[in-house]
C-alpha cells in the first residue's frame, strides 16, 4: 500500500502536538497538571455522553452533562491535597461544595425539563462515568501528590511527576512493543471485541514493557520492584481498558470516540488504557509504601 504522504504529515503534526502538551503538563508543575488532567476530564466526559447516546439511543441534555462533569470534577477537587492552595485557602476546601452543588443542580434541572422521557437506564450508565472516568483520574492526580515535600505549607521539593510518567511511559511501551510482536508473530486472538489484538502481541508486549522499566530503573539505580510491579499492573489493566472502550465502540457503532487528534481519534481513544490501569497502579503503589 503507498504511503498516503498528507495523512501521514496529518498524523505526524497532530502527534506532535499532543506530546508536547501532555509533557508540559506533566512536568511543569503541579497545577499545570491539574490543568492538563482538568481539560482531559472534559473531553472523556463529552465523548463518553456521545457514546451513550448512541448506545442507549437517547439524548444527553447540555445541562445535564455540565451537571455531571462538574459532579466528577468536586472529585478530583476532594483530592487535591495541601500543594493545591492559594494565599493560605486550599482548592479543596473551598470549591468542593459549590462545584458539586452547582452539578447537581445543573443535572437534575436538565432531566426533569427534558422533553423526552427518562430512561433509567441511560442515567445509571452516565452515572458509572463518574467511577470510570472522574474516580481515574482523582487517582492519578493522587499519584502526582508523592514525592512532594513540605517546610509549613510551602512546597519546596516536588518529584510528584514519578509515578505518573513511570505509568504512562509504561503503558506507552507496552502499546507499542504489544503492536510490534503481534505484527511479526501474532496468530491467536485475543478478544472478538478488538479483533486484531492478539495473546502473542499482549503477553510480548507486556514482558517487554517490564524488562524495559525495569532496565532503565536499574540504570538510574531506583528502586527497581515497585517499578516492575507498575510496568506489570499497567501492561495488563491497560490492556483491559482499551478492549473496554473498544467495546463501548463497538457497541455505539463507531470507529473512534472523537476527533480530539486528527489521524489518531478522541480523547477516549488516547487515555483510554490510562483510565483502568490507574487505580490499579496507586493501589500498586501504596502496597508498596
Amino acid at each position: 500500500m503507498a504511503l498516503n504522504t498528507a495523512v501521514f504529515k496529518t498524523r505526524a503534526l497532530s502527534a506532535i502536538v499532543f506530546v508536547i502538551i501532555m509533557l508540559g503538563g506533566l512536568l511543569w508543575n503541579h497545577w499545570s497538571f491539574l490543568l492538563l488532567f482538568s481539560i482531559i476530564h472534559v473531553g472523556c466526559w463529552w465523548e463518553y455522553f456521545n457514546l451513550q447516546e448512541k448506545i442507549q439511543q437517547t439524548h444527553y441534555s447540555w445541562l445535564e452533562r455540565v451537571g455531571l462533569i462538574l459532579m466528577g470534577f468536586s472529585i478530583l477537587l476532594a483530592v487535591c491535597g495541601r500543594a493545591f492552595q492559594i494565599q493560605g485557602y486550599g482548592l479543596a476546601a473551598n470549591t468542593i461544595i459549590p462545584v458539586s452543588a452547582a452539578g447537581i443542580v445543573l443535572f437534575l434541572y436538565g432531566l426533569f425539563t427534558s422533553r423526552q422521557p427518562v430512561k433509567i437506564q441511560a442515567i445509571i450508565v452516565v452515572f458509572a462515568g463518574l467511577l470510570y472516568i472522574s474516580g481515574a483520574w482523582a487517582f492519578m492526580l493522587l499519584l502526582r501528590q508523592t514525592f512532594m515535600m513540605f517546610k509549613g505549607n510551602f512546597l519546596f521539593i516536588d518529584f510528584g511527576f514519578t509515578y505518573p510518567i513511570l505509568l504512562i511511559a509504561s503503558i506507552w511501551i507496552n502499546d507499542t512493543m504489544a503492536y510490534i510482536v503481534g505484527s511479526m508473530i501474532g496468530k491467536t486472538p485475543l478478544s472478538k471485541i478488538s479483533p486484531k489484538k492478539t495473546w502473542e502481541g499482549t503477553i510480548g508486549g507486556a514482558l517487554l514493557a517490564v524488562v524495559v522499566v525495569t532496565g532503565v530503573a536499574f540504570w538510574l539505580k531506583a528502586d527497581w520492584k515497585i517499578t516492575a510491579a507498575i510496568a506489570a499492573t499497567a501492561a495488563v489493566t491497560g490492556t483491559l481498558g482499551d478492549l473496554f472502550e473498544s467495546f463501548l465502540k463497538r457497541r455505539a457503532g463507531v470507529k473512534d470516540s472523537g476527533n480530539m487528534m486528527p489521524g489518531h481519534g478522541g480523547f477516549l481513544d488516547r487515555f483510554d488504557s490510562l483510565l483502568i490501569a490507574t487505580p490499579f497502579v496507586w493501589l500498586v503503589v501504596k502496597i508498596f509504601e
